[in-house]
């Protein structure tokens, strides 16, 4: 008896072991992915492509990590994995992961009016850094690329009036509706953030602050982050970084903001990330927003956004098919990078089979 509860003790430190493994300079590999499920995801994420029409899906990279080890790994061409690649809207939850570390040492509040930190808020008074990270900020933003440039918010705020001072551009945007009333995507919110920051450290500190707070600890090397000709950083769109150590910032939101023996991130914070937006109305956008990430909940009765994904799955996501899935319960980190144009690829259907190649 005595034998026998000392190997089940054995079994269950050897998993908890397992289970907590953390990449150093780089990733643990665990046992690979086999078999025809494993077929079936390549057949989807990777098929013939064709770089003069850019139509279907355009898969540039695929990382899948359990238990904090590499199990899968592939690239096309141009994309190897030492490319810094682009990561779009991916950017705007990477800022809040480095507002979280801020947070974390007390420097603001979430109901703090984004005015204290940016005074060109000055004009919108109630907006808190809250409603920014919500995306209920209430200011009119135009959210469009291909689809109706001459109107978009997003394009002239990085690409015509804007570009020069990205955050002031978004304050100068009339509002729709009350702070705190009602969701709209918006780039501007994610700059603005990015200038409160910038307010709360000074300008000194904030040129290094993400790889200081949050790039060096978790040994991330690639990383990459334009700004603007104001210096500040473009959270909305301009960050890059391999899949490798993007993937650090999964297993990171993975585990409740720690990393190693570090509390990295308050749970408070991660929990705010994870909390479905109350003003969201079903089928508004691709998935349920939190605190400027993705997430996979039911809202309002209709069905998850990912149905054959675990309902704790949460995401960050960018144009062009850019994503990092945390699954905490699958115990998987996923960080797809992609050129996709004509909107084919299907965030459940990858979800989909790389569960399936993984399972035992």
């Amino acid at each position: 008896m005595v034998k026998g509860l000392l190997c089940v003790a054995l079994l269950l430190f050897t998993a908890t072991a397992h289970a907590q493994a953390w990449p150093a300079k780089d990733w643990s590999q665990g046992a690979p992915l086999t078999g025809p499920a494993l077929n079936a995801l390549e057949d989807y994420a990777f098929p013939a492509r064709n770089d003069l029409t850019r139509q279907g899906i355009r898969t540039d990279a695929l990382l899948v990590i359990r238990d904090g080890e590499v199990i899968y790994e592939r690239y096309a061409a141009p994309t190897t994995a030492s490319t810094p690649h682009l990561t779009w809207s991916i950017s705007k939850s990477l800022l809040a992961t480095v507002l979280g570390v801020a947070y974390g040492e007390g420097r603001f509040k979430l109901s703090d009016p984004v005015a204290r930190f940016y005074p060109p808020m000055k004009q919108h008074p109630s907006i808190t850094l809250a409603h920014l990270l919500n995306w209920t900020s209430g200011l009119d933003w135009q959210e469009d690329y291909e689809y109706a440039p001459l109107k978009s918010s997003v394009v002239a705020m990085l690409y015509t009036r804007g570009r020069a001072d990205m955050a002031q551009f978004a304050a100068d945007t009339h509002t729709f509706a009350a702070a705190g009333q009602a969701f709209r995507y918006s780039s501007g919110d994610s700059n603005l953030a990015s200038a409160a920051l910038k307010g709360m450290l000074g300008h000194r500190a904030y040129v290094d602050y993400p790889w200081t707070a949050l790039f060096t600890p978790l040994g991330i090397r690639s990383a990459t982050w334009e700004s603007d000709a104001n210096e500040t950083f473009v959270a909305s769109s301009y960050a890059y970084m391999t899949a490798r150590d993007l993937a650090r910032i999964g297993l990171l939101m993975a585990r409740d903001g720690r990393w190693g023996e570090r509390q990295l991130l308050p749970q408070a914070w991660v929990d705010f990330n994870r909390q479905p937006l109350a003003q969201y109305t079903a089928d508004q956008d691709e998935a349920v927003p939190g605190g400027h990430w993705w997430l996979n909940r039911q809202v309002q009765g209709a069905a998850r956004p990912w149905p054959d994904a675990p309902d704790d799955t949460f995401a960050a996501l960018g144009h062009w098919g850019q994503a990092l899935y945390v699954l905490p319960q699958a115990r998987l980190v996923i960080v797809r990078y992609g050129d996709d144009r004509d909107g084919s690829y299907r965030h459940n259907e990858l979800l989909k089979r790389v569960l399936a190649a993984v399972q035992p």
